[in-house]
C-alpha cells in the first residue's frame, strides 16, 4: 500500500537527522572556535524532527493504512470473518487516536495510555497476517464473477462451473 511508503520515507528522514546529530556531535567535540550554542540548537532541532517523523510515520500510517483502510476494504468485500475486519477497523481508530492525543500533547508518545490504546493495532496487524497464512481468503463475490458485471477486462476469476451446467436441462 502506499500508505507503508510513505511511512518508510518519514522513518528514513528521522533515521537521516538521527545520523546528522551525530555529525553535529563530532563537529561540538573535535573543533574549537565553534560556535557550541548554535550546534547543540541545530542537534536538537534534528532530534525534534526525528520524534515527528516517528509519530506521523509508524503512529499516523498504520493507524490510517492498516486498520482504518485495510480493515475497510477487509469489511466489506467479505475477504475476512466480518467481527476481524470491524476488529481491525477498531484498532486503527483507537491507534488514530491516541496518535492525535500525542501531537497535542495530552501524554508521550511512549506513555503507558499510547501503548494501551496502540495495542489493538499491532493485533490487528500480526494476527490478520496468521489468519491469511493459516486460512487464506473466504470465497468473496468480489473475486468471482458470473460475466454480466464483467469489467472491460472480463471478470477477475472465473466462475466454476457446475455439473447442473455441464450435463444440461
Amino acid at each position: 500500500m502506499t500508505v507503508r511508503v510513505v511511512e518508510s520515507c518519514l522513518i528514513a528522514v528521522g533515521i537521516v537527522s538521527l545520523l546528522a546529530v551525530v555529525t553535529l556531535r563530532k563537529d561540538l567535540a573535535g573543533v574549537t572556535g565553534t560556535d557550541h550554542a548554535s550546534l547543540i540548537l541545530s542537534g536538537r532541532s534534528l532530534v525534534a524532527v526525528h520524534d515527528a517523523t516517528f509519530l506521523l510515520g509508524p503512529a499516523f500510517c498504520a493507524a490510517i493504512g492498516n486498520g482504518l483502510i485495510l480493515g475497510y476494504l477487509m469489511l466489506s468485500s467479505g475477504l475476512v470473518p466480518r467481527r476481524f475486519a470491524q476488529f481491525g477497523i477498531l484498532g486503527g481508530s483507537l491507534a488514530l487516536v491516541t496518535a492525535l492525543l500525542v501531537l497535542f500533547g495530552a501524554y508521550g508518545q511512549s506513555s503507558g495510555a499510547s501503548f494501551v490504546l496502540t495495542v489493538p493495532e499491532a493485533v490487528w496487524e500480526l494476527s490478520l497476517g496468521i489468519y491469511l497464512i493459516a486460512k487464506g481468503f473466504k470465497p468473496s463475490h468480489v473475486l468471482y464473477d458470473d460475466g454480466r458485471h464483467a469489467g472491460v477486462d472480463g471478470p477477475l476469476a472465473p466462475v466454476l462451473t457446475t455439473p447442473e451446467s455441464i450435463v444440461g436441462p
